[in-house]
């Protein structure tokens, strides 16, 4: 989903009630209405409108990666041949079908691309290279960094 131009105005209630839903997506409306001190109707409209606006996104069942046996993170550095129009397009379009991929981010510096990459192993990301990465068009360079413990991690946005 793009950026939108016009960034819908949020009130103190509205935060509260993005913030609540950020910690804990599958309360009711009488629960999140409980924990903002909103009636249940009133609270109910507010989320509805959250979600028409676009600031409500999408719910999500967040899915640990150990559980599913994921329990390497590789963020993978690309720098490509190129910046034409035609290049960055190519990228994209094949590295979103790229299934380990969690993440890509186009970057000021250096680095062209950013990519978040989850794998069983070391072996397991070896052969996500070989199969998928290395097979990307355009690129230049590529550089993994193996994350070796993730101090902090949060999906929700300060709001």
């Amino acid at each position: 989903m793009g950026i939108r131009s016009e960034q819908p105005q949020l009130d103190d209630m509205d935060r509260a009630i993005l913030r609540c839903l950020q910690r804990q997506g599958r309360m009711t409306h009488a629960e999140l209405s409980e924990r903002v001190n909103l009636s249940p109707s009133a609270c109910h409209r507010r989320v509805q409108r959250l979600e028409a606006a676009g600031v409500i996104r999408d719910y999500v069942a967040l899915v640990d990666a150990r559980a599913v046996g994921r329990v390497a993170t590789v963020f993978v550095e690309i720098r490509l041949s190129g910046q034409s129009e035609e290049v960055l397009n190519a990228f994209e379009l094949a590295v979103a079908r790229v299934p380990d991929v969690l993440e890509c981010h186009l970057m000021a510096g250096t680095a062209d691309y950013l990519l978040k990459v989850v794998a069983r192993d070391s072996e397991d990301f070896a052969q996500i290279h070989r199969r998928h990465l290395a097979r990307l068009p355009h690129i230049a360079q590529m550089t993994s960094s193996f994350a070796l413990k993730t101090v902090c991690r949060t999906t929700a946005l300060p709001v």
